[in-house]
């Protein structure tokens, strides 16, 4: 697997260290996992973006075709 190293800052650390501590999980587990979550957090939202433009444009996009 592939592998990335991350720079943080102490503060940032230590807020990383608490928060996976809080969960009772590892720091690198619960980075992974935040990761993703914004991964896909942010296709969601596109997704729903594009939904919404072509609810839209529906009945212009059928007038024109």
């Amino acid at each position: 697997m592939a592998g990335l190293n991350l720079r943080f800052t102490e503060e940032e650390l230590d807020a990383l260290r608490e928060r996976a501590a809080a969960e009772g999980r590892n720091m690198q587990a619960f980075a992974h996992d935040a990761v993703i979550a914004a991964i896909n957090e942010r296709s969601r939202l596109f997704n729903e973006a594009a939904d919404h433009v072509l609810k839209g444009s529906a009945e212009l996009n059928r007038r024109l075709a």
